[in-house]
């Protein structure tokens, strides 16, 4: 499902407090996820609170592509009547997942190991970015795939049949790379293990286990840690609650903390320790954060966030916490501006192959509102201008990457003068609801 959305400029006003509960959508990566283990088990799989947003619907219509029935029953309810690991069919036609790198690369995982032939195509953005570092790992299993120049889409891939499984370092710290391995794992003969040096988040094996797959996960001296899957699984179908989703819930959250005055909620956030650095990080910045009724939904940990207008301080980032916060660091560079003193974040390698190369685009954008701000090889150095003291008034190109477009339109809420984005369209990707959302509680976004 390719997103129709033409393109369109916004602008948001300094804004009076900020105030309300802020229901952000549900969590995307648990999203695409349960569609997938939805489609590879045997029977009917249940999704409740299921993200309705562009990526995750492009995704739904891939497991339809592959045989699997999926329908949706209500806002945010869907049933998905699996093939069982190893049945997928050949789609009829390319599978176009628009801007979603996480769908396409765990459905290429997915699709290794069954020998049908599927062609991924997606928009502008997504064909410009890297796919080898999937690619290759997923020939171990005997996929064998052609792309364009530097392994790009589109590309047609060719599962294997049989596959055996394998031992694989994972040398990126990537979730989707770990996930797209271990989906290919489930069709595969033997036990695959597959190693990661660093801790990247962990849904996929979490749910995993609740579909009834053989999987243990061990810390290994030195760090990292082994994950060891038997192949040839018999998945199981089971009812997912998918919690909402704190890359989401940041940008609300963020603006709460920026804009005097203001006192901002979001209920029901998914509190996954792998989730969690941009919380870990702004309190170290001194921002007051408060989580209450704490729970449990699907082997997970959710809780309701409250946070307050901070006065924040620069501090340095620990590096070895960037897998846990990799998609949370424009809005943390945006949180750092309006900080006493200077913010040092370091390990950000990953965020040149995002949607957009996005530590080139925070640059970019912190300058354009006047913000000093030194660009490194693997990270950003920003000079924080204190509460009151950005003045605004750029315009920022977003490189159709929708978490650079909303991270600085929380710019625009607590700076001196209006902050402009080029586009919001491809914001649908992953919360169609932000600028609703964001005016009810009391955001200022005008259209250009």
């Amino acid at each position: 499902m390719p997103s129709t959305s033409t393109s369109r400029a916004v602008a948001a006003r300094p804004a009076p407090p900020l105030s309300g509960e802020a229901p952000v959508p549900g969590d995307k990566s648990i999203s695409h996820r349960a569609l997938l283990l939805g489609t590879l088990a045997v029977g009917e799989t249940r999704i409740s609170g299921l993200l309705e947003a562009e990526d995750v619907l492009n995704t739904a219509s891939a497991m339809r592509a592959y045989g699997a029935t999926v329908e949706r029953q209500g806002p945010g309810l869907w049933s998905v009547h699996g093939v069982g690991v190893g049945g997928l069919t050949a789609p009829a036609a390319p599978l176009d997942f628009g801007n979603s790198g996480t769908g396409s690369r765990l459905v290429m995982g997915m699709a290794a190991t069954t020998p049908v032939t599927s062609v991924f195509t997606g928009d502008s953005s997504l064909r410009r970015r890297p796919m080898k570092r999937v690619l290759d790992p997923l020939t171990r299993f005997g996929a064998r795939y052609e792309a364009q120049p530097g392994g790009l889409m589109p590309l047609s891939l060719t599962g294997a049949g049989p596959a055996l499984a394998i031992d694989y370092e994972v040398t990126v710290a990537s979730a989707q790379v770990k996930s797209a391995l271990l989906f290919a794992a489930l069709n595969a003969t033997g036990r695959s293990r597959i190693g990661q040096r660093a801790l990247t988040r962990d849904h996929t094996e979490k749910m995993l286990a609740a579909f009834g797959a053989d999987i243990s996960v061990e810390p290994r001296s030195g760090g990292g840690e082994v994950i060891s899957l038997m192949g040839e699984a018999e998945l199981s179908p089971c009812a997912v609650d998918v919690p909402r989703d704190p890359s989401s819930a940041a940008f609300p959250l963020v603006a709460g903390l920026l804009v005097p005055g203001s006192v901002v909620s979001a209920p029901g956030v998914l509190l996954n320790t792998r989730r969690t650095g941009l919380f870990e990080a702004l309190r170290a910045m001194g921002a007051e954060i408060t989580v209450s009724n704490l729970r449990q939904s699907g082997g997970e940990d959710i809780g309701d966030i409250a946070v307050r207008f901070s006065a924040l301080k620069g501090i340095e980032v620990p590096p070895e916490g960037a897998p846990a916060m990799i998609d949370e660091y424009p809005v943390l560079a945006v949180a750092a501006a309006f900080a006493e003193g200077r913010t040092v974040m370091r390990g950000l390698e990953e965020l040149r192959v995002k949607e957009s190369d996005r530590l080139s685009a925070i640059v970019a954008g912190l300058r354009a509102n006047g913000v000093t701000v030194e660009e490194l090889e693997d990270g950003l150095i920003v000079e924080g201008r204190g509460a009151d003291g950005v003045p605004g008034g750029g315009m920022v190109e977003t490189h159709m990457d929708h978490r650079i477009a909303m991270s600085f339109l929380v710019m625009g809420m607590a700076a001196r003068a209006p902050v402009a984005v080029d586009d919001v369209a491809m914001i649908a990707t992953s919360f169609p609801e932000f600028e609703g959302l964001m005016r009810g509680l009391g955001a200022e976004l005008l259209s250009q």
